[in-house]
């Protein structure tokens, strides 16, 4: 979920001198995501237990909610999920925006890898790409018509730590990957909230959650590293948005729609990722 903007370009003319040189390098950059694609699941491992609420007896009860309602009791325990989705993504910001049609496929395993694999089109406009997480490396690569690069944001320290927030926030579409035995740590902040911390990276990175009654999520927020600001500099600012509905694959009920994007609580937020889990499944 990283948004970026598209500069206007003469399409046909860039897309005939770049053309040659241009698919080389898009289908070299989707091989890379195909291959971290492939080291992630292969680092998966069989689920050494199944959920059972004693599990989690001994945690506040915000997080008792959450785990009853999420993980159905003698559910394999898995914190590695495939995902296909389909929604809307918006290029811009809250001062100009384009809307895309989106389908994307993605693995997780949160908080430290992933790999999202897009499809966006608007009109003639189709946008490929990469955003992905793996061990010491992330990167977001898009490409106009397959040919044009739009956006190279190569590994750093900047973006690792953005990417690690957003694989730790995706861990609600992986709920055992929120249990204690993860190295998260959970507080009842409220009636209705959660505190969760993950310990497991560097820096830390704390989730505030929002459960309705029955233990569904019902909003998601944290402070990421990001540079989506005028200045396009890296800082903590707010993100998260709002789930609108569950979906249940494999004993896991987890958000099946939701909104979120950058500045979640200010009146600059822009919701860019509109996304519906059209399936799931836990490797």
């Amino acid at each position: 979920m990283s948004p970026f903007r598209i500069a206007a370009v003469a399409v046909p003319s860039i897309a005939l001198g770049l053309g040659a040189v241009g698919y080389r390098r898009a289908r070299a950059s989707l091989a890379d995501a195909e291959a971290a694609w492939q080291k992630i699941a292969a680092a998966s491992r069989p689920a050494s237990a199944a959920f059972h609420p004693d599990m989690v007896a001994e945690l506040p009860e915000i997080a008792r909610r959450y785990f009853a309602h999420a993980i159905a009791p003698g559910t394999p325990l898995r914190t590695t999920v495939e995902l296909e989705m389909r929604g809307t993504f918006l290029l811009g910001d809250r001062s100009g925006y384009q809307s895309y049609a989106m389908t994307a496929r993605q693995i997780l395993a949160p908080p430290k890898a992933f790999v999202w694999i897009p499809q966006m089109r608007s009109g003639a406009m189709r946008i490929s790409g990469s955003d992905a997480l793996v061990g010491t490396e992330a990167w977001t690569r898009f490409w106009l018509l397959g040919v044009i690069p739009v956006a190279n944001a190569r590994s750093s320290p900047d973006l690792l730590r953005s990417a690690t927030f957003r694989s730790a926030m995706e861990g609600v579409w992986a709920p055992a990957s929120l249990l204690p035995q993860q190295g998260v740590t959970w507080e009842q902040s409220g009636a209705d909230s959660a505190r969760v911390t993950v310990r497991s990276v560097t820096p830390e990175i704390v989730l505030e959650l929002t459960l309705a009654s029955d233990g569904a999520v019902r909003t998601v927020a944290g402070q990421r590293w990001s540079n989506a600001n005028p200045e396009g500099s890296f800082r903590l600012q707010p993100f998260g948005g709002t789930v609108e509905g569950e979906a249940t694959f494999g004993g896991y009920t987890i958000p099946g729609r939701l909104k979120v994007g950058n500045h979640y609580g200010t009146g600059d937020y822009l919701p860019f990722f509109q996304a519906e889990i059209v399936r799931a499944r836990y490797l």
